[in-house]
Parts: C-alpha cells; sequence; structure tokens
C-alpha cells in the first residue's frame, strides 16, 4: 500500500501532494509500468484522506500520462522514459531585496523626478478608472489608443506647433522600444549613422536587432560636415537638441544640413528629441520633422524624462509615406503599454497638468541658472 506522510506538505493541498508523491515514484521507477494502484477508496481510507482528494489526485496522473484507467480493473502505471537522473530540486526561494532600485542613465536625470506632481497624476488615475470601468480592460490598438494618440497631436500642435495627424502617431514602451520598430520599418539591411558620442543604448538596441551602425563624429554644431559627407550610412539618427551625453545643439544651418542629406540621398533620419520639452528661454526650438518638406524624418519622444523614467511611454510620428510600409512590418505587434496608463495620460494632457508640469520644471530650472 502506498504510504505518504502528509505532515510533510506544508501548504500545498492534499490531493497535489498526493499526485506528486506517486508521480515521484513512477519516475524514479519505484512503481513499475503496467503495476497496479490501490483502490481510490482503499488509498484514501489508507492515507485518511477523503475520496474526493484521492480523485482529484488520480485524474491529474491520469490527464499527464502517468497512470490509466482500465475497465472494471482500476489505474495502472503507464511506461515513463524519464531522461536523466531524476534528483531532488531544492524549492527554497531566495527572495529578491524589494528596495527602489536607482538606474544609471544620465540622459534622464533632471529636474522634472523631484518635481513631479503626484497628487495631479495619481488624482487622474483614480478619474480615468471611474468613467472608463471595463474598456480599461480591452486590449490596445497595436498603434495605441486613439485617446491618447489624438491628445499627443493636439498637445504637439498646440504647445510645440508641430503638425502631425494622430494616424501618424505610434505609441510604444519608451525610446528603446521604438528604436526597434525604426528597425523593423526601414530594414536590418541598411547602415544607421549615430552621432559619436551618443546615448550609448541607441547602439545597443540597432545592433542587437543586427543592424550595422557607423559611429559620426560630432563638432560644435552636430555632425562635422566632412563626416556627413562621406558616410555610408542609409539613415541618420540624430539629438538635434541637448544631444547626450554632448550637450549639443544642432544650429539651424547644420538641421538644414542633415535635412539636405537625407534629401539628395533619398534617405530617411530619426530625430531623436528626448529633452525638447525643456527649452529655455523663448520659444521652443523648431524640430527636424517641422523643417521637412521631403517626408524624410521619424520623430522619436518619451515621456520618461519628461514625466517619469517609470512611465515607460513614448511615442513615434511616421512621415505619411512610411505609413503603409509600417503597417506591413509593424503593424501587427501588439502595443506594450497598458490601457490604463495610456488613458490616464491622455486626461493628463487634456486637462493642461501636463504643460502646467513642464512650466515648473522649467521654472525651476531658469532659477538655477540665475542663481
Amino acid at each position: 500500500m502506498l504510504t505518504y506522510n502528509l505532515e510533510q506538505r506544508n501548504d500545498e493541498p492534499k490531493y497535489y501532494y498526493i499526485y506528486k508523491m506517486i508521480r515521484r515514484d513512477i519516475e524514479r521507477g519505484k512503481l513499475k509500468k503496467g503495476e497496479k494502484l490501490p483502490s481510490k477508496r482503499s488509498l484514501a481510507e489508507h492515507l485518511g484522506i477523503s475520496l474526493i482528494t484521492v480523485e482529484n489526485a488520480y485524474q491529474m496522473l491520469k490527464d499527464e500520462g502517468y497512470i490509466e484507467p482500465r475497465e472494471r480493473s482500476g489505474y495502472y502505471v503507464c511506461e515513463i522514459h524519464v531522461i536523466g537522473e531524476m534528483k531532488e530540486q531544492n524549492q527554497q526561494l531566495h527572495m529578491l531585496p524589494e528596495i527602489p532600485e536607482e538606474i544609471e542613465d544620465g540622459r534622464l536625470q533632471n529636474a522634472a523626478l523631484s518635481s513631479f506632481p503626484y497628487s495631479l497624476y495619481f488624482k487622474t488615475v483614480r478619474s480615468v478608472i471611474t468613467e472608463y470601468g471595463e474598456e480599461l480592460l480591452y486590449r490596445s490598438p497595436n498603434e495605441g489608443c486613439a485617446i491618447l494618440r489624438n491628445s499627443i497631436a493636439s498637445y504637439l500642435l498646440r504647445y510645440r506647433g508641430l503638425f502631425a495627424q494622430p494616424e501618424q502617431i505610434i505609441i510604444g514602451s519608451g525610446a528603446e522600444h521604438l528604436y526597434g520598430t525604426v528597425v523593423r520599418i526601414l530594414g536590418v539591411d541598411k547602415i544607421y549613422g549615430i552621432e559619436d558620442p551618443s546615448y550609448h543604448q541607441i547602439r545597443k538596441v540597432y545592433e542587437g536587432t543586427g543592424a550595422t551602425c557607423e559611429m559620426l563624429p560630432m563638432g560644435e554644431d552636430g555632425i562635422r560636415s566632412d563626416v556627413l559627407a562621406q558616410t555610408r550610412a542609409d539613415v541618420l539618427h540624430v539629438t538635434p537638441f541637448h544631444s547626450f551625453p554632448s550637450g549639443v545643439t544642432a544650429t539651424i544651418g547644420k538641421r538644414y544640413e542633415y535635412l539636405e542629406w537625407a534629401r539628395e540621398k533619398h534617405h530617411f533620419i530619426v530625430e531623436d528629441d528626448f529633452d525638447s520639452e525643456f527649452f529655455m528661454p523663448g520659444k521652443p526650438v523648431e524640430t527636424l520633422f517641422m523643417l521637412d518638406d521631403s517626408s524624410s524624418v521619424i520623430y522619436i519622444n518619451t515621456f520618461s524624462k519628461s514625466l517619469s523614467p517609470s512611465i515607460r511611454m513614448g511615442y513615434m510620428i511616421l512621415p505619411e509615406r512610411l505609413m503603409e510600409r509600417y503597417k506591413k512590418t509593424s503593424g501587427g505587434f501588439s502595443c506594450t503599454v497598458p490601457v490604463l496608463e495610456q488613458y490616464a495620460l491622455a486626461e493628463f494632457i487634456n486637462k493642461g497638468y501636463f504643460e502646467q508640469h513642464l512650466s515648473r520644471v522649467r521654472r525651476k530650472q531658469n532659477h538655477k541658472m540665475e542663481v
């Protein structure tokens, strides 16, 4: 008769412990192929447990192919071919320390985090949950939720003077995620020209997808003209405003030089505009996307810089001529940003809270500069 000490089962349900012990005996060869198991009733009486407990254990063993029922005869052990020697596993969990870990990322360090409007943001989250309810449980469209894409388009036109239709805006979980989308759209066979020095993750993502990168040395106003003229790159990835880590802002002349390079060679530019919300003073610097007249610029921005590194949300604006290519190469991939976060950010923007936050941060930075 099978005998198991139920006191050793810790917090496991009785039926699962019985199942596990019988399975172990079969895998170790203690119970041989064709050997008959005790009847459910006799095993239940022997172990002092309920009949339903044994029935559940036997059912699991049957479903997984360890035992088979024979009509009017009972349950018999099936032939199992175990690969390797079955060993006891150490199932003691080694828990990770639950201490907030500050991950170094020089590009995201700024005054925005210390000025984050906690009460307003979480008030917005609660409001969205109350208003939209079950709608937040639906799957997000692959390009992102319309409510957020509309909000971003309105914000960009109102605050930055940047015009783009909401359908051109693609939502992703931060800039790095969108870099990978760029490669899917433009192709892994292209050479991607990157500022040198530049944010280390840009090259890491491109090369991680299998693309080839060419590092392009920077001058005082952007990528050196002689380097740009000789590069083999098919795609230029640039940060015209406050390039990291150099801090270089491309002059208007350099920006037009980039655009002329793309127009003449029929190439594309990826504009990485991560820091432009914090322009000081006066009007926002015009983006390459705004200056472009040949539909050659893919614009990328992220809320991880302007709000918080924990808000893994960014967006990409595609020129109209790339929309069909996006649908063919990337349109089938699911949006990686939860619907609740998209709705909350849309509401945060629509209520004017985001622009208030940006103004507050800029005033704080301006005060530091004056001091």
